[in-house]
Parts: C-alpha cells; sequence; structure tokens
C-alpha cells in the first residue's frame, strides 16, 4: 500500500507539530528556571499560545516530574526530575573531565585502549577513551552502549548496585552474544560476588570474539560507585594469564580517579 500525497502531507504536519511540541516544552522550562515560578496565564503569555495549550504541556512536564505545583496558588515551578537529569549530566561531565588524564596514562601504561563507562538505565555506556601504542586500530567504543552482563566495565556496574535493581537485572534474560556469554543469573551473580570481593572484574571474549577486558570500579566523595575504568584488546594480546596484571593497572587507575572524584579512601 502506497502513500498517497495527502497522506505525505499529513504526515509532515504530524512530524512538524510535534517538534513545536517538544519545543514548547522545553520553552516551558526554559521560563521556569529564569522566573522560577509562574501560572498558566503568565507561561501562555511568554509562550504566545492559548492558556489550555499551556496547561496541557505543563501537565505532560508534571507527570514527568520536570515541574512541581504549588496547590494553593496555582503557580508552578521546576520538579525534582530536572535536578535528576542535571545531576546526572553532572557526574558524566565531572567524570569525563576528571578522568581525561587518568585514562591516557592507563592507555600509555598498558598500550591497550582505555575506557571509562557509566550506567545508562540497563547498559553501561562508554563516556572517555584513550588508545595505547598497540590499539591504534582498535574499534571505537566511545558513546556506545553495551551490555553490563558480558562486559567488564558492565560487571563491576552490576556488582555494586543496590540488591533489589542488581537481582532486577540479573534474573532478566541475558543475550547471548558468543559461546562464553554468561547466560545464567546463578553464573553472573557468582562471577559479581568475585568482582565485588577483589575489586575488578573480567571480560573474556564475552562480548565479540577475541576481545578481552579488565575493569574497576570508581567511586565519588560517598564512597558509591559513580562509573569504571579499565582496559580492552584482542585476546591474543590480552590473554587471560596477562589479565592479572592489567587488573592491577586498573584498579591503581581507579583509584587515581575516584581521589580526584573526592573519595577520601
Amino acid at each position: 500500500m502506497t502513500n498517497t500525497t495527502e497522506d505525505r502531507a499529513e504526515d509532515k504536519r504530524g512530524a512538524s507539530g510535534a517538534v513545536q511540541s517538544v519545543d514548547r516544552a522545553v520553552s516551558v522550562l526554559e521560563i521556569l528556571a529564569r522566573l522560577g515560578e509562574a501560572g498558566v496565564t503568565e507561561i501562555a503569555d511568554e509562550l504566545g499560545v492559548h492558556k489550555s495549550t499551556a496547561f496541557r504541556l505543563l501537565g505532560v512536564l508534571e507527570n514527568r516530574g520536570l515541574v512541581g505545583q504549588e496547590r494553593d496558588r496555582g503557580k508552578y515551578y521546576l520538579g525534582a526530575g530536572v535536578l535528576r537529569l542535571a545531576g546526572a549530566a553532572a557526574i558524566r561531565l565531572d567524570i569525563s573531565q576528571e578522568g581525561a588524564p587518568v585514562c591516557r596514562a592507563l592507555a600509555d601504561e598498558t598500550g591497550e585502549t582505555a575506557n571509562i563507562a557509566v550506567l545508562d538505565g540497563d547498559a553501561a555506556v562508554n563516556i572517555m577513551q584513550a588508545r595505547g601504542a598497540a590499539a591504534v586500530t582498535a574499534f571505537n567504543w566511545l558513546g556506545r552502549r553495551t551490555a553490563l552482563h558480558a562486559t567488564a566495565s558492565g560487571k563491576v556496574l552490576l556488582a555494586h548496585l543496590s540488591g533489589e535493581r542488581r537481582e532486577r537485572l540479573v534474573t532478566r534474560k541475558l543475550p547471548r552474544f558468543t559461546e562464553h556469554t554468561i547466560t545464567t543469573a546463578a553464573e553472573l551473580r557468582q562471577q559479581l560476588e568475585t568482582a565485588a570481593e577483589r575489586g575488578f572484574a573480567y571480560s573474556c571474549e564475552e562480548l565479540e570474539i577475541g576481545l578481552n577486558a579488565v575493569a574497576a570500579p570508581v567511586r565519588g566523595h560517598d564512597g558509591a560507585v559513580m562509573g569504571a575504568i579499565g582496559v580492552s584488546g584482542p585476546a591474543y594480546r590480552m590473554a587471560q594469564s596477562r589479565l592479572p596484571d592489567l587488573a592491577e593497572y586498573a584498579v591503581k587507575t581507579a583509584e587515581e580517579l575516584s581521589r580526584r572524584m573526592g573519595f577520601p579512601g
């Protein structure tokens, strides 16, 4: 079934309307950030829209926790959801900034690819990467979301989650990427316990055949694990016999980055 010209025009209008709604919603947040608080009429005037449109926008943002309302006065203000998003962004920016030199140093020391990863929902996302001398043709992991159960960084992040959240992620379906991927909750729990005890985690051809990795936890000022730093490389260079030595480098670097992030330990 082919789309008619009328159908395509309708789709275009729908897409345009969606973009306009997003733009207006962002404008509402900017208005509240500037004014501190505002009523529906004031926001509608600022946007140049009808009150009903402003009310619908505020309702969606309120449902998402991005704005709140003082019920007795009808005024709206920025909600806790904005703080949550801002906090997550700040953590990533801080660990990226402080992690850049130590990540480069780890890559130089090991000759492999060094990465810093943080938790992103149900995956690990790599926010910093540096390549050592032997890793000139390494894959670019920057910005890539990777499975928690199949990567060294992911196991580190999983190992230090609260029990309930960790169990939820451990007991869900664990996709198989290679013949070496852990796909049972029992085996994954065992590896996570070991990782928490020894302070680092391995991944041996569990995400991709021929790729090994080791990672250690990075802690914030309050002692909570906020990320993982480690090295990855081809299995023929990063053989399992070499991983304990690389783990020492990863742990030392993680401790240095943790100090930079305010952890006193």
